[in-house]
């Protein structure tokens, strides 16, 4: 059986996504892994595969997008991350894999996906919701079902996809949606790939919802998941269930501050916390700035405004005169907008 996994990321992200494709390694060895970057390495930094837990390395421009240098302008960097998480699957589709899997690059697998695995034996596609039962307080409501309706019902942190015809047309249609509106504007009713993907149980046959809580255990469901170490050393939720993979969200005084309040004394919590901070800063190359992005800057070096992003991605004018934003030379897009809008 050919199963594929992988994650996207930029470079400042690839201590994460050191740590997770460690873990996968360490209870999936036989997995083909996939590392996603768009992004350029910084000056002074080479990326050689050969020496990372991933076995094959794709960068953005490797994708088949017409006018790619156009379509990354009209994203951020976690718009961009996720957009061609769409694309990406469903090239894979198109090789030998029969499931693959896409985990964020800020999970780490702790236990077997076996159960998943066979899952797929029987549906096209999993999704793990943020919550699997309500919540009490009113903040909480606020900070998880609130959030949730904001932002989606299933977290995209992770989605499974079997190789078959529903997958192909779930994939397609996602695909599509994330070349077009991944997008964080959430006025619109959009947020990212995400949010689309509340309609994929209404779209589409043989999805199976995991409500088992040992999956994507975040900030956003700890409040209903408590957290154990069993007699064997394994950590377990709820007295029961093994944990397969922590979504380690918001690394940083966000996610602590989300952490102390929803994990309470859950001591093992911070055990891991305190784990996977370790591991990060093993993971980490001082050679990729803090917050690195290429696709953050213009040509000349300036910084790229939201606003800036927002206006080419709206106008068809723009996109027909501007192929190339990120060029400056030549009176090029930065030098348009900043004498039009700017003043």
């Amino acid at each position: 059986m050919s199963v594929h996994c992988f994650t996207s990321i930029s470079f400042s992200y690839l201590n994460r996504a050191r740590v997770l494709g460690a873990s996968i390694k360490q209870y999936h060895p036989d997995w083909n892994l996939w590392l996603l970057v768009s992004d350029r390495a910084p000056e002074g930094f080479s990326l050689d595969i050969e020496n990372e837990p991933w076995d094959r390395l794709v960068y953005i421009t490797e994708l088949p997008i017409s006018n790619i240098e156009g379509w990354m302008f009209k994203h951020d960097v976690v718009e961009l991350c996720t957009a061609v998480k769409g694309p990406f699957l469903e090239e894979l589709l198109k090789t030998n894999a029969e499931k693959i899997f896409y985990l964020d690059p800020d999970i780490a697998v702790l236990n077997s996906l076996e159960p998943m695995l066979k899952l797929l034996d029987e549906h096209s596609i999993l999704l793990t919701p943020h919550q699997l039962e309500p919540d009490d307080e009113p903040q909480s409501v606020w900070d998880n079902e609130i959030c949730s309706l904001a932002h989606g019902i299933y977290n995209l942190g992770f989605i499974a996809i079997r190789n078959d015809d529903v997958g192909k047309d779930c994939v397609r249609w996602w695909s599509k949606r994330c070349k077009s509106f991944c997008y964080d504007a959430k006025d619109k009713g959009l947020f990212v790939d995400q949010k689309w993907c509340d309609l994929i149980p209404a779209f589409f046959e043989r999805v199976h919802i995991l409500r088992d809580p040992g999956y994507n255990i975040a900030s956003w469901n700890l409040n209903r998941r408590k957290i154990t170490a069993s007699k064997d050393g394994q950590f377990v939720v709820n007295g029961e269930f093994p944990i397969r993979f922590y979504h380690f969200t918001k690394l940083g005084p966000i996610g602590d501050t989300m952490t102390r309040r929803y994990a309470g004394d859950n001591t093992e919590v911070y055990e891991l916390w305190a784990w996977y901070k370790r591991c990060i800063a093993e993971a980490t190359d001082d050679r990729i700035p803090d917050r690195w992005w290429h696709y953050g800057v213009y040509s000349s070096g300036s910084q790229i405004p939201k606003d800036a992003r927002v206006l080419y991605r709206d106008r068809e004018d723009l996109i027909d005169h501007f192929p190339n934003p990120f060029d400056s030379s030549n009176g090029g897009y930065e030098a348009w907008y900043n004498n039009e809008i700017q003043q």
